[in-house]
């Protein structure tokens, strides 16, 4: 009795020494070699996992910083130019400096400015609604109203208003990750340079059909009049596909082109109030 005891005691440590030889083969076989800086670089990020660097998560961002040769391609949004300042001092790179950025909506079609024309009924989400319904006004460009920029930011830096059954862009809780702007079907969010003392101008029109019948489904849409284009003396504006649109990176916040647009489609964030003042407007031409 006593040998069989010992036999299946001899037979149970032989397996498991095997088993332990083997187990360590293996592991240093197939074992991966993960760089140490990656971890410190993930703990100096922000860790919103929001994909606003083109990455899944910090952690793949992370990996991307500590192998590449430079910084000038890789950056993250919540964390600004101070985070990767961090992130380049410790891998020993030059920091990478960008303007800030903040979203900005591009559609000024509130349940005052447009008509509704029809009734949707079904899914409200505007990814599923665009699909099928180009919206319940004539401008099948504007933005739907079903809020899946809002459920897409993790910074609480959006909300629906009720009263305009728009998106509103909380400034100071905006990272400028981006999320937002994948999330809306009709590409109506766009990041922009925060500007000198937060300002910024804008076109908030994304309306592609010619002017009489942009102005007719919507009372603020651009119009192509090229009223804007000629008042600007630093070619910061052009029209493309039927409207404005101002270049940020040219554009001097001069604020000629606000004063001269006929139908309001553009802009002016956090500036001055203007002094009130008799001028003369050219009438635009519609074009039908």
């Amino acid at each position: 009795m006593s040998e069989t005891i010992w036999l299946t005691i001899v037979i149970l440590v032989a397996i498991g020494s095997i088993s332990a030889i083997v187990l360590y083969i293996v592991a240093k076989k197939f074992y991966v070699y993960e760089d140490p800086r990656i971890d410190e670089v993930v703990n100096i990020l922000p860790n919103a996992n929001c994909g606003g660097c083109g990455y899944p998560g910090c952690k793949a961002f992370a990996e991307a910083c500590t192998k590449a040769e430079d910084l000038s391609n890789l950056f993250c949004p919540p964390g600004g130019s101070d985070n990767m300042k961090n992130v380049a001092e410790l891998l020993g790179l030059l920091a990478v400096q960008k303007e800030p950025q903040v979203a900005v909506l591009r559609c000024n079609g509130s349940n005052q400015n447009r008509k509704k024309t029809s009734r949707y009924e079904g899914v409200e989400n505007c990814s599923i609604a665009s699909q099928f319904f180009g919206g319940d006004t004539d401008c099948t460009y504007g933005c739907l109203g079903y809020g899946e920029c809002v459920d897409a930011c993790t910074f609480d830096a959006m909300y629906m208003d009720k009263d305009t059954g728009l998106p509103v862009i909380i400034e100071n809780q905006c990272t400028a990750c981006g999320a937002c702007i994948k999330a809306c079907p009709k590409d109506l969010i766009e990041l922009r340079n925060k500007g000198k003392k937060s300002r910024r101008i804008f076109v908030s029109c994304m309306n592609e059909d010619k002017g009489a019948a942009a102005k007719k489904a919507c009372d603020v849409a651009c119009i192509a009049c090229n009223m804007c284009v000629k008042a600007c003396k630093y070619d910061a504006i052009a029209i493309v596909n039927q409207r404005a649109y101002i270049d940020f990176s040219k554009c001097v916040l001069c604020r000629a082109c606000v004063s001269v647009c006929p139908t309001n489609a553009i802009h002016e964030i956090n500036f001055p109030a203007r002094k009130v003042t008799a001028e003369k407007v050219e009438e635009p031409q519609l074009e039908a």
